[in-house]
């Protein structure tokens, strides 16, 4: 029989984190535990994160759906048939992934592959959040010493004309093949003036934009794929679009170059794996990004996203943003991502 329940988690920056959605000091994270009776030293960690502003989550009434979910599951000993957590993705991803985790011996391992099990790097991008422009430029520097191949720009809440700035300075520096840049405006751009703000940054041979207008317009998104001088990656377009009904009629309207997965908005793998088999139907290419979970869901993840073939950088370095985070094996090291053994989790006692 199972058994759950679940601890709150108040997750704190190391910086002040900028995004097109206003600046970031901590964000609450939920880690639920599911223990088989039978075997009650092992347990299942899952991490539900849902991210204010982004998420579909209702927050109002989050930690009582949680809660409730827990109760369901006490009274019953198994997850009940009738659980409909589709307006809840990052609960159906925190369930799923502690599910796994239980699965495989409550080890921390979600998924058997090389990532897990040998230590396999994960290539991924640096990430660059939002701030004033010297700042951001520090902020390349350091991800460029690094030994990062692939930089990713937040954009859209300075002046354009700096943005602009700080890609020339890199493209001084690094041609199109020694460095690939992507930006990610979150919406941030008006419609009128969306494509000409991308032709102008098409002068700095961007790989993609991500989201360059707000979601839920799709009508005027196909239109800017199809003239676009820089291909574009849905990423918040995909949130709230559970069906797979509506997941293949969301891209056979907009024809966008890429997507950007995003497990614990979309949720879960199961989900994430439905947005995969319908892209790849249509020629669309796909990279998967964590949304500020801590270790215990990046590294879910991670060893998810280890189970496919990579033609992408990953958007998987975000485990170091945090003061708090929980220590893990996950390290990151010249660009890439690995699960290192010989590093021990350091998980908070239920």
């Amino acid at each position: 029989m199972l058994k759950a329940n679940y601890k709150k988690f108040t997750l704190k920056f190391n910086f002040p984190a900028g995004t097109s959605r206003g600046i970031l000091y901590e964000k609450d994270s939920y880690i639920l535990k599911i223990t088989d009776t039978e075997k009650p030293n092992i347990f299942g960690l899952g991490e539900c994160s849902p991210l204010i502003g982004l998420s579909i989550d209702n927050f109002e009434n989050y930690e009582s759906i949680l809660n409730q979910t827990c109760e369901m599951i006490n009274q019953s000993g198994e997850i009940p048939a009738d659980l409909d957590l589709d307006q809840f993705p990052s609960i159906d991803f925190g369930l799923e992934t502690s599910l796994l985790d239980l699965e495989n011996g409550g080890i921390k391992k979600i998924a058997d592959t090389n990532f897990f099990n040998t230590s396999e790097e994960i290539h991924i991008n640096g990430l660059v959040w939002m701030s004033n422009k010297d700042n951001m430029k520090n902020q390349i520097k350091e991800k460029i010493e690094q030994g990062f191949k692939c930089i990713k720009i937040k954009i859209g809440a300075i002046n354009f004309d700096d943005e602009c700035y700080l890609l020339e300075e890199i493209r001084k520096i690094f041609s199109e093949e020694d460095m690939q840049i992507r930006v990610d405006a979150n919406g941030a751009f008006e419609n009128e003036f969306a494509l000409k703000k991308i032709e102008r940054l098409s002068q700095y041979d961007l790989h993609s934009i991500e989201q360059p207008i707000k979601q839920g317009q799709w009508s005027f998104m196909a239109n800017l794929c199809k003239k676009s001088p820089v291909p574009i990656a849905l990423d918040e377009e995909l949130i709230g679009v559970t069906t797979e009904a509506g997941k293949k009629l969301l891209l056979q309207i907009i024809k966008p170059q890429y997507i950007v997965l995003k497990p614990t908005l979309l949720g879960g793998f199961l989900s994430s794996q439905e947005w995969i088999e319908t892209a790849d139907e249509m020629d669309i290419d796909w990279w998967v990004t964590s949304a500020l979970e801590s270790n215990i869901g990046l590294n879910a993840i991670c060893q998810w996203t280890s189970t496919f073939e990579l033609n992408e950088f990953q958007g998987l370095g975000t485990g170091q943003i945090y003061q708090n985070n929980f220590n893990s094996p996950l390290v990151v090291n010249k660009g890439s991502i690995k699960y290192d053994k010989s590093q021990k989790w350091d998980i908070v006692d239920f």
